[in-house]
């Protein structure tokens, strides 16, 4: 099956949507299918990966809000670009205008529409949230959901990696909405990374002994993060708990960040780590990874720690809530410092042991996704060629 991917997030310097895109590259031609990606580029250009992986960019107007990334301008070259290459699948990865390009296609192939963004979680639950209801919002935002309504009716799928997010998509309208959950790059996080030695040293910096508590924050220093509720609510509960907090990570508000945490030598804000055979040893050495986002469709970092089998502290609404599914790891409600405050010393307080995790089951990969992905696609394609 030629699979044709419109994969408008996709950047060279981008973040979890070209790990994603990198991946689908490589599994798919070990699952017996060609795949072409879509993406907005500075040059049109043809990129071969492999056997039957291709990359094509088409020149796009960079993205005001974020230079790394570029957007769709041009439909009538995103349709000559479908049509050259005669899918017999089409797949979209954005809610927003590139989708609706794809759904005006006049090509005869099944589509889907993969939800790599949520973007009333990210903007409009965020902004409104402290005063008004989420329903409350909704009404106000109905004329986003009429939006995403008319895409679930142009789309013969809807695929979310969440179960959370699934069911507000489905509860708000959208039909075809299916949940295939993403999973970890397999190989890399396990339990047995974890190093006492390395814990304590990690303490050591953060002036702290290792009958502490270490926290890890890893992502992007953005303002969805909410980097700066998971500093303040670390610095209340350590006035009464030894809590160290360590925020892996770059971004345009590290230095905010930096200034939110006032000074605190419990608090340390490095910067990036790269290598992953590093952030793997990190995760399994930590004593629960704590993350501020509500809006995330999966949330890879908290599967990663769950692979790690490092407990996760997370918001209750979207992708991070999934992986908090069982003891000793936390639900905080979403958007309240102190709630994730009460959160953290809930955790503290039930923390009996700082040995190695075992796992209960084996860590869902990457390439699981995909193969459930690429069959769910194909029994569509062959539903629809049956009813032509």
């Amino acid at each position: 099956m030629r699979i044709v991917d419109v994969s408008a997030f996709y950047a060279p310097k981008g973040g979890g949507v070209r790990a994603y895109v990198d991946r689908k590259l490589a599994a798919a031609a070990a699952l017996g299918h060609e795949i072409i990606v879509l993406a907005p580029g500075k040059h049109d250009a043809v990129i071969r990966r492999g056997p039957g992986a291709v990359l094509e960019t088409l020149a796009s107007p960079p993205f005001p809000l974020d230079r790394r990334y570029r957007y769709f301008d041009n439909e009538k070259t995103l349709h000559r670009a479908l049509d050259r290459w005669r899918p017999d699948f089409v797949e979209a990865s954005s809610p927003w205008g590139s989708a609706s390009m794809v759904a005006r296609w006049d090509g005869a192939a099944p589509r889907a529409l993969v939800m790599h963004a949520d973007p009333l979680s990210a903007y409009a639950y965020r902004w409104f949230g402290p005063v008004a209801s989420i329903e409350t919002i909704d009404r106000g935002f109905d004329f986003f959901w009429r939006h995403l309504r008319r895409l679930g009716e142009a789309y013969d799928l809807v695929v979310s990696a969440s179960g959370e997010f699934a069911a507000r998509l489905s509860g708000g309208g959208m039909p075809g909405v299916v949940t295939i959950p993403m999973g970890v790059e397999p190989g890399i996080f396990a339990p047995w990374h974890r190093d006492p030695h390395y814990r304590a040293a990690l303490l050591a910096e953060c002036d702290l002994d290792p009958s502490a508590t270490l926290l890890v924050g890893i992502g992007r220093h953005a303002a969805e993060k909410r980097w700066g509720m998971v500093i303040d609510a670390a610095l209340s509960a350590g006035t009464l708990h030894p809590i160290a907090l360590l925020l892996v990570g770059e971004g345009r508000l590290q230095g905010r960040l930096v200034a939110r945490a006032g000074g605190s030598p419990h608090i340390r804000i490095p910067g990036p780590l790269a290598d992953r055979a590093a952030l793997a040893r990190l995760m399994a050495s930590a004593d629960a990874l704590v993350h501020g986002c509500e809006a995330e469709t999966f949330c890879m970092v908290a599967a990663e720690a769950r692979a790690s089998g490092l407990p996760v502290i997370v918001p209750d609404r979207g992708g991070a809530a999934d992986h908090a599914d069982r003891a000793p790891s936390r639900r905080y409600r979403a958007g309240d410092v102190q709630a994730l405050r009460d959160a953290i010393l809930a955790f503290v307080a039930g923390r009996s042991s700082v040995a190695p995790r075992a796992l209960e089951e084996a860590p869902r990969t990457m390439d699981m996704h995909f193969a459930e992905l690429f069959q769910a696609y194909a029994a569509l394609r062959s539903a629809v060629s049956r009813a032509a």
